[in-house]
């Protein structure tokens, strides 16, 4: 229950306890981290994307930086989740993040404020019922990501309880509740609590008698009334903690095998295959006259089976292998003639129109081909991009 912090006249009243502020700042270094390296993965192809996965030395790097800030987030929920059944079960604090149905008499008022119907806006209380429904958004949105994460970070352990089709439906999921939250953050509560108003409270913890006011009216005058909570108990307080502690060991005893379980059970489908190895070429000290050896291996020879296959595996398949990202999977010859969502990116006998050559052409991608080998593609495309 927010109280006076001091009987000053400039009255201030403490809203957020420091618990309450470092979850809120770990959880937006989280989130903010999670974005940067997460829609980069959903948009590899763009310029912004790539300059990314450069800055951080690869696509593996970004995904490592963001694997670890998921689990950061999933540790700040899980305390978070403590410390609301202690308020709740322990303080008996009101649960006031809920909507109620005066909720709806709020969003009425304020519409006829909008309109000119009503001289000021509605009494809130602790929280308004524009926070309360982000409120809801971010613990949907944590589930939703959750859940979708692991699915995606365990593909084989997902498709023993699952058919196939849950992991594209998982990335499809995924990708676009991550655009959905960064777009909420940065157009809604950014804006709303950070420029419209500059309410610093989750930062100070504080709000002065003139911001309580103008926010959180009714609650103000509950506090004004001394009709908020009284102290405990010292006994009733300790009864309270003994029930509770049993409880909140056991849901971090469950959490922590969880999480054990989630970034343990494999590792991601995707790799980067190591470069292979090389051996000295023995030569003979007196070599068998032959022919001379071309500079490149003539087009017959340049076949998916012999060639572009395992080429593409090699260098594309962090980023366009089973993720397909873009739509373009290159694990296959079928995958790799059908191309990605924007069309074939092979033009048999085309190469010169072909987008694969377009994009290497350009430079800069993150599995970009030597020139020798970019050449070689070439000559494939150009031969009609046989496949044996």
């Amino acid at each position: 229950m927010t109280k006076p912090a001091s009987n000053s006249p400039s009255k201030i009243y403490v809203r957020f306890d420091l618990l309450q502020r470092l979850q809120h700042i770990i959880f937006l270094v989280s989130f903010s981290t999670l974005g940067f390296t997460g829609l980069p993965q959903k948009f590899p192809l763009s310029p912004i994307s790539v300059g990314l996965f450069n800055l951080l030395g690869g696509v593996e790097n970004a995904r490592l930086i963001h694997h670890s800030s998921a689990i950061v987030m999933m540790i700040v929920s899980l305390v978070h989740v403590l410390e609301l059944l202690y308020r709740i079960f322990v303080l008996r604090t009101p649960i006031s993040m809920i909507p109620w149905i005066n909720d709806i008499q709020h969003v009425f008022d304020d519409v006829l404020y909008y309109i000119g119907r009503r001289k000021h806006k509605a009494y809130y209380g602790r929280y308004s019922y524009a926070e309360k429904a982000e409120y809801l958004a971010l613990i949907w949105g944590t589930v939703v990501m959750g859940l979708t994460g692991f699915m995606m970070w365990n593909p084989l352990s997902t498709l023993r309880m699952l058919p196939g089709e849950a992991i594209p439906a998982a990335k499809a999921a995924h990708g676009g509740e991550a655009v959905l939250a960064v777009l909420a953050i940065i157009i809604w509560h950014f804006y709303h609590v950070h420029i419209k108003t500059l309410n610093p409270s989750m930062f100070t913890g504080k709000l002065t008698h003139e911001e309580m006011e103008h926010e959180h009216p009714a609650e103000l005058a509950t506090i004004e009334s001394g009709k908020h909570a009284k102290p405990i108990p010292p006994a009733v307080l300790r009864t309270r903690q003994i029930i509770y502690a049993p409880v909140a060991v056991i849901i971090t005893v469950v959490f922590g095998f969880g999480l054990y379980n989630f970034i343990s059970s494999e590792t991601t489908a995707v790799t980067t295959l190591p470069t292979g190895e090389t051996v000295p070429v023995f030569a003979p000290l007196t070599p068998t006259p032959a022919p001379p050896t071309p500079t490149s291996p003539p087009v017959a020879a340049l076949t998916w089976d012999a060639f572009a296959g395992p080429l593409f595996q090699q260098k594309c398949a962090a980023c366009h292998g089973a993720t397909a990202m873009a739509g373009l999977n290159l694990s296959t010859y079928a995958t790799t003639l059908k191309g990605s969502t924007n069309g074939p990116v092979i033009v048999a006998k085309d190469s010169a129109n072909s987008k694969l050559i377009q994009k290497q052409a350009a430079g800069g991608h993150p599995g970009q081909l030597t020139p020798e080998e970019l050449d070689m593609v070439k000559q494939w495309i150009d031969a009609g991009a046989p496949e044996k």
